[in-house]
Order: structure tokens, then sequence, then C-alpha cells
């Protein structure tokens, strides 16, 4: 729930995705919790500015010898 809160405290929008139905109801009570400034602080600190995955432009079928079907 807190990464939902986080988003919400930011003016995001949020779309949790689940299929279970207990999931989707936590989802519903968003606005029932509070991270305190501290929370919201040390979660904003977590930003480094530096990419932690592969560039978009190397994510290709022959990068990862993936067979990935055309949509």
């Amino acid at each position: 729930m807190p990464i939902l809160g986080f988003g919400v405290f930011h003016g995001r929008q949020v779309i949790p995705k689940s299929v279970n139905p207990g999931r989707i109801a936590e989802n519903f009570d968003v606005f029932d919790f509070e991270l305190s400034t501290t929370d919201i602080a040390a979660i904003d600190a977590l930003e480094t500015g530096i990419r932690g995955g592969p560039a978009p432009e190397v994510v290709t079928r022959e990068t990862f010898h993936r067979d990935i079907p055309e949509a």
C-alpha cells in the first residue's frame, strides 16, 4: 500500500493491477493510509537520476535472444 499512497501524495495517477478480490479491495483503501513526511522524504531520496536497467534502445529481440511475436 505505501507505494500507491506515495504516488497519490505526489499527484500521480496510480493504476494498480490485481485479479485477487482481496488485493483489489485493499487498493481502494489508499486514502485511508497515510505516509509520514519522514517516509515521503526517505522514498524521495531513493531517486538517483541513474537508470537501473538497460537503455530502452537496446531492448530488442536480438539483444535478449527472445522470440517476441509481432502484435
